[in-house]
């Protein structure tokens, strides 16, 4: 069996599969530092998980009361947020593989160190259980460097100023779930509280909305999406660096348009400034969906995945009606499941014996 780990800021997520890639169980420690919540499978407790290694504690000792000791896994297999330009595919953890990632940690301050005490807590548990880790920027490698480099002075290029590309684990795990059905040029949205879009040709990215961050790209549920660097230096100016980059991300997309951010709850009122937030995530999904089509040469499906992808029919709807234009394209629904993708990463390496 396979453990994955998904370290937060607050909170600590762990699914174990086995080796035919079925969950067996799921759960996760909330409020990390303050009074939380342990829910493993159907069963919840209030904890008060200090860190994340206190929270791995708890869970561990839940799992084994649960029939799962740490004695029947294999291995363990970690979400790592940003793999920088060197670590472009699932990797072993080994010390190089550490102090790379370390290394990155500028390119992704509020993810790796929180994803890395994941790693580091787990070394304490269980220190001869070989572990591994997967990237949310590695699916993203094949992009060609004209997608990926911005026209800036070769000091910044050099600096790390490029175009990564985010939520990778979860469009490798399209395209697995895909399989031999893949169509050859695939539009792929994954639309949450984070949204962007993938332009898949025969099962690699070569294109997409999210850059140097998670920021750029499509409107989001806080996150503004695209915008002008002027205007960002021209509010950095009037606010400070801090609040505007807190701005950005926090207050801004559908939050900042209509004071919500749940879709759900969009959809279902009845007023201009929610009407107008829908159009504006629907109208901003299709612009950037021309792009991506445009880099594949063309299009032969569309896939949706996420959160708002999933469950979110009528905004699937909107966006395929601005993309009517190019005829009657085959609209497909795979379920998000990172946790699969990471475990079924780690099986992969297993099975290679590296």
């Amino acid at each position: 069996m396979i453990l994955v780990l998904n370290a937060g800021s607050s909170s600590l997520k762990i699914e174990v599969f086995d080796e035919g890639l079925t969950s067996l169980i799921a759960g996760r420690v909330t409020n990390l530092g303050t009074t939380g919540e342990l829910r493993l499978d159907t069963d919840t407790q209030s904890v008060e998980a200090r860190n994340h290694a206190h929270a791995l504690t708890l869970m561990l000792e839940r799992l084994a009361q649960a029939g799962y000791p740490l004695s029947r896994f294999a291995a363990a297999a970690h979400r790592i947020v940003h793999g920088g330009a060197v670590l472009t595919a699932p990797a072993r953890i080994r010390p190089p593989v550490l102090a790379t990632i370390e290394s990155v940690i500028p390119l992704a301050p509020l993810h790796n160190p929180n994803n890395l005490a994941g790693v580091y807590a787990l070394q304490e548990q269980a220190p001869e259980l070989p572990q591994y880790c997967s990237f949310g920027t590695a699916f993203h490698a094949t992009n060609p460097e004209i997608a990926t480099r911005y026209a800036i002075p070769q000091t910044h290029h050099d600096a790390g100023i490029r175009r990564y590309g985010f939520h990778g684990l979860s469009y490798a795990n399209m395209v697995a779930e895909f399989g031999d059905a893949l169509p050859a040029h695939l539009l792929a949205f994954h639309l949450g509280n984070g949204a962007s879009l993938c332009a898949i040709k025969d099962g690699q990215s070569i294109a997409t909305s999210m850059g140097y961050s998670p920021l750029s790209g499509l409107t989001m549920g806080t996150r503004s999406g695209d915008i002008d660097g002027a205007a960002v230096l021209r509010m950095s100016k009037a606010l400070g660096e801090d609040e505007t980059d807190r701005m950005l991300n926090k207050t801004s997309g559908l939050q900042a348009l209509a004071g919500d951010n749940n879709m759900k709850t969009l959809l279902e009122r009845d007023d201009d400034a929610a009407r107008f937030a829908v159009d504006h995530f629907c109208y901003w999904a299709a612009r950037h969906a021309g792009s991506a089509i445009v880099a594949m040469g063309g299009v032969d499906a569309v896939a949706f995945t996420g959160g708002i992808g999933e469950n979110a029919p009528a905004i699937r709807d909107r966006i395929m009606q601005h993309l009517s234009f190019l005829g009657d394209l085959p609209a497909l629904v795979i379920v998000a499941d990172e946790e699969k993708q990471i475990a079924r990463d780690a099986l992969g390496l297993m099975a290679q014996g590296r």
